[in-house]
């Protein structure tokens, strides 16, 4: 098994599978007895998935020590914000950049809903996959 299989066995399924979509509350008021539901992202199962791969594949490799992805984006000038992660010149990055990328966009998710949305809508994701499969093919 190659090493970034894990992750790049979802280039497929990205051209043709939904990502998400945002789910607003309509139906509420907003009243103590009916509540406004904040808005969310509903993620497909591929990208769900995906996120779960992401997790694994760093308890798998710890040695790539992606739970410093923010230092190790930093350390090749890409600041961790979605502006910056989205025009990284990925094509000469390492296999572990390209990961804390990856991982760099999960996490983001967790402090701003939709953040992973506009990184697969962007094709973010699917560049980077294809550098690690490249990576993979050398």
């Amino acid at each position: 098994m190659k090493k970034y299989e894990k992750m790049t066995k979802y280039i497929p399924f990205i051209s043709n599978s939904p990502f998400g979509e945002w789910i607003i509350d309509n139906k509420n008021d907003g009243t103590t007895e009916n509540p406004i539901q904040m808005p969310f992202v509903n993620y497909s199962d591929m990208v769900r998935g995906f996120m779960s791969d992401v997790y694994q594949f760093e308890k798998e490799h710890e040695d790539f020590e992606l739970n410093r992805y923010v230092d190790i984006l930093k350390e090749h000038g890409i600041e961790w914000g979605q502006e910056s992660m989205l025009k990284a010149d990925v094509n000469d990055l390492s296999g572990k950049t390209i990961m804390a990328l990856i991982m760099g966009a999960v996490r983001a998710e967790r402090f701003c809903e939709g953040t992973l949305l506009t990184f697969f809508e962007e094709g973010a994701i699917l560049k980077w996959l294809e550098c690690l499969q490249r990576i993979d093919n050398e």
